[in-house]
C-alpha cells in the first residue's frame, strides 16, 4: 500500500499542502481530483521524490521511500516528458534498459505495449512525428513498460479521443487487477467516477474528501428521487418537495424526508401509470462541488 501522510509544502509564504493525508490500495484505482493549483502535481511530485516536503512522508508497505527506492515506480508527468527525436520503439527500450531491464525483456515490453495501445504502425517514428494523443499513449507507454509495481499518473486521458480512452482505461485496470496500486489525476470527471475505486480530492492545498467511491457516495447522498409518469403536475407547490429539474416526461426532485418520499410515490400511482421512481445518487461533480465550496 502507497501512503501519504501530513504533507506540508510551502513556497515562501505560500503553502500549496497542507497535512495531505492519503492511501492507495494495491489492486485499487485512486482518482486524485481537485482544481488547477489544488496541489495535486505538487503532491504527486513529493510521492515520485521529485520535490521534496517541507514536512510529512510517503512510505510503501509500511517503509517511508527513500532516494532510489522508487525505482519500482512508474510515472506519467502531466508535461510530456520524452525526447522528441529519438524513434518509439527505440526510446521505450531505452527507458525499460535504464530501470534495470534486460534488453530482450525491455524489447518484449516495448512491442507488447505498443501493440496494446495501437501504437504498432508509428513505432519507428520520432516522438515529434506522432499526434498529440499519440503521444499521450507513447507516454502511458514509457510509465509501464519496466512493469512498474506502483502506478502514479498525472492526466493520463488528457488529448485522447473516447477510443483511445477506452483502450488506456483496459491498461491500467489490467495493471490493477495484478494487484498494483494506480494514483491517477483528471480534470474529466465523468472518467474518474467511471474508473476510480477510490476517491480523493484536494482543494486549496488540503484534503476534503478521501475513501471508496461508494462510500462517499452514499456519504453525500440526499433524498433525491426521478419519477417518470404521464401525469406529474401534481408536484409542483407539494410540501417538503423541491423540484430540481423537469422534461417532457419525468421529474427530479429533492424530498424533505422519508415520508415525503413515501407520500410522493403513493400520489403519482394515484394519478395512473409510473413507468419510474428511483434514487438518484450523486455525481462525482455534484460531490466535488459540495466538499470543496
Amino acid at each position: 500500500m502507497l501512503e501519504v501522510q501530513g504533507l506540508d509544502k510551502s513556497y515562501g509564504t505560500r503553502k500549496v499542502l497542507d497535512d495531505v493525508t492519503f492511501h492507495v490500495e494495491p489492486g485499487k484505482m485512486t482518482g486524485f481530483v481537485g482544481g488547477n493549483g489544488a496541489g495535486k502535481t505538487t503532491t504527486m511530485r513529493i510521492i515520485l521524490g521529485v520535490l521534496d516536503a517541507d514536512a510529512g512522508e510517503v512510505r510503501l508497505d509500511g517503509e517511508t521511500l527513500r532516494p532510489g527506492s522508487r525505482r519500482g515506480f512508474g510515472y506519467m508527468p502531466e508535461e510530456r516528458g520524452l525526447y522528441p527525436k529519438m524513434r518509439l520503439e527505440e526510446q521505450l527500450v531505452y527507458l525499460a534498459r535504464l530501470h534495470g531491464l534486460e534488453t530482450s525483456v525491455a524489447r518484449a515490453n516495448t512491442l507488447a505495449l505498443i501493440e496494446r495501445l495501437g501504437l504498432r504502425e508509428r513505432a519507428g517514428e520520432p516522438i515529434e512525428k506522432l499526434s498529440l494523443g499519440n503521444q499521450q499513449r507513447a507516454q502511458i507507454a514509457a510509465a509501464l513498460v519496466h512493469d512498474p509495481e506502483v502506478l502514479v499518473l498525472d492526466e493520463p486521458f488528457s488529448g485522447l479521443d473516447p477510443m483511445a480512452v477506452e483502450v488506456v482505461v483496459d491498461v491500467l485496470r489490467e495493471r490493477a487487477n495484478r494487484g498494483i496500486p494506480v494514483l491517477f489525476s483528471s480534470h474529466q470527471l465523468d472518467i474518474v467516477e467511471r474508473l476510480c475505486d477510490d476517491l480523493v480530492i484536494i482543494a486549496d492545498g488540503r484534503i476534503r474528501a478521501a475513501g471508496p467511491r461508494s462510500d462517499l457516495r452514499a456519504k453525500h447522498a440526499t433524498l433525491r428521487y426521478r419519477v417518470a409518469a404521464a401525469d406529474l403536475g401534481w408536484l409542483d407547490g407539494r410540501p417538503g418537495v423541491t423540484v430540481i429539474e423537469r422534461t417532457p416526461d419525468s421529474v427530479l426532485f429533492d424530498a424533505a424526508d422519508a415520508d415525503t418520499v413515501q407520500d410522493a410515490l403513493t400520489t403519482a400511482l394515484s394519478h395512473g401509470a409510473v413507468t419510474d421512481f428511483s434514487r438518484q445518487h450523486p455525481t462525482l461533480a455534484e460531490i466535488f462541488k459540495e466538499v470543496v465550496r
